[in-house]
């Protein structure tokens, strides 16, 4: 393929590629099974059309095979070796669960939790080929997640233990009344696939592509310090106390899944440059379809022929398309992370309250959501792929078993690697930092425990 859209390349490659980046940011992946049973239909249907032409077209298959069957060959070994050794690399780091115990009178504003993002915008192990192909090297990935128990609300932080001390001296350097101790892997003490359980477990995707922006906590206003507790609007309060109001034998897990972006999502396209597609070009791609788009066709008569002439005037975009690209502009002016959304609700069959899914598919994220630009909405997966019609999975064998599924690819905290590959969002720095943030004082929920006195260590000039 010679560029992003396909010029240059097979017949229709652009088109091919087109729908599935389409389908992917959708939630739904194209597997081998339905392409291999569509091919063996179309060659049998051939056979029967036109055999002798068939018979041809094997023969010419089968006189080049010394050179397609050794490229087939080998790159199916390739990826198969460097996808062994990046799952023996996976097996050979030790992963860690903090919680993050929040301070009593914080008034940082998002500004801080996005300088931390910041510091962890890092490619660490995958700076050379050698490492990320021969050693299976992977730049490191992070859970930030947001946990209510019984309608107690945790933070905690996923992640490798190498990073254990860079973590909490960027937490500390920014909130020094903060605690940061190890914890129980809180998704292990239950089983939300036991019998006597039930649970509804989802993934969430943008509603746009990924260079349009959510509504951050710039738009709120929060980007300015200093102001009254009763002067702030802070979209996160109504998510947290959301999560502190389910019952004492209730669960509901939010996992945001992190790392510096790169040019997976876009599965080997390349821009204009040969260099790898990533969402940076695509907000160049969107920009030039709005300034397409405001672009007036003049028309003028020749006076000496008498033919029309249309020619293009000079764009003369509208206020909102102006601040649509400015959006855009700014938007991808920060460093970008893919981010992996998911949640699960879960509670014993006595306590399971159905009326907790609207809000978990409708409410959890509106706050964010800007109608004008971008927003997070539900995908059609796991337990909201069903519609509950009675002819739609008998039984619920196969919604169990795809909630079994999600269950455990939210306890290996598993998004841009295998056993699961998700659909997952580009977002800036600056949107991450609205949608998970160290709650300010003026989010009084009283199921969110903070330190009630500080802290702090003892001086280093004391005589000893």
């Amino acid at each position: 393929m010679a560029d992003s859209h396909g010029k240059g390349g097979l017949p229709l490659m652009g088109l091919a590629v087109a729908i599935q980046h389409k389908l992917h940011d959708q939630g739904y992946h194209m597997r081998a099974r339905p392409l291999i049973i569509l091919f063996t239909i179309l060659n049998v249907g051939f056979l029967f059309w036109d055999p002798y032409q068939t018979l041809r077209n094997y023969e010419l298959l089968g006189f080049f095979s010394p050179l397609w069957v050794p490229y087939i060959f080998g790159r199916f070994a390739f990826i198969r070796f460097v996808q062994s050794r990046r799952a023996n690399f996976i097996a050979n780091q030790n992963f860690i669960l903090l919680e993050l115990r929040m301070p009593r009178d914080s008034k940082k504003t998002p500004l801080a939790m996005e300088t931390i993002f910041s510091a962890l915008h890092v490619t660490s192990g995958e700076t050379t080929w050698w490492k990320k192909y021969i050693l299976g090297n992977l730049r490191p990935w992070f859970s930030f997640e947001i946990v209510s128990l019984g309608g107690r609300i945790h933070f905690y932080v996923w992640l490798r233990e190498g990073w254990r001390r860079s973590l909490e001296s960027f937490f500390y350097g920014q909130y020094p009344d903060m605690e940061i101790i190890e914890a129980e892997d809180y998704s292990r003490l239950v089983d939300p696939v036991a019998p006597g359980w039930s649970r509804f477990g989802n993934e969430f995707a943008h509603t746009k592509v990924d260079p349009y922006p959510i509504k951050t906590y710039v738009d709120y206003g929060l980007d300015k310090a200093g102001a009254e507790p009763e002067e702030i609007t802070d979209p996160m309060a109504q998510l947290i106390e959301f999560l502190g109001s389910i019952g004492p034998k209730e669960q509901l897990w939010l996992q945001f899944i992190i790392r510096q972006t790169g040019g997976e999502k876009y599965e080997g396209m390349v821009n204009k440059e040969g260099k790898p597609y990533t969402w940076r070009d695509e907000a160049t791609a969107e920009i030039d379809k709005l300034r397409a788009a405001t672009v007036r066709i003049m028309k003028r008569t020749d006076p000496t022929t008498g033919q029309t002439i249309e020619s293009e005037g000079f764009p003369n975009p509208s206020k909102g398309q102006s601040e649509m690209i400015n959006a855009i502009e700014r938007n991808i002016s920060k460093q970008g992370f893919d981010v992996g959304i998911r949640s699960i609700y879960t509670a014993p069959d006595d306590s399971f309250q159905g009326s907790m899914i609207t809000p978990i598919l409708h409410s959890m994220f509106k706050p964010f959501n800007n109608e004008s630009y971008n927003g997070i909405k539900l995908l059609a997966k796991f337990s909201a792929g069903f519609n509950d019609y009675p002819w739609e999975d008998v039984g619920m064998h196969h919604r169990h078993h795809l909630e079994e599924l999600l269950v455990e690819f939210y306890r290996r905290r598993c998004y841009f690697h295998p056993p699961y590959v998700g659909p997952w969002m580009v977002m800036s720095s600056e949107e991450l930092a609205t949608i998970y943030h160290v709650p300010g004082a003026h989010i009084a929920t009283p199921s969110l425990p903070r330190i009630q006195s500080a802290t702090s260590g003892a001086p280093s000039n004391l005589p000893t």
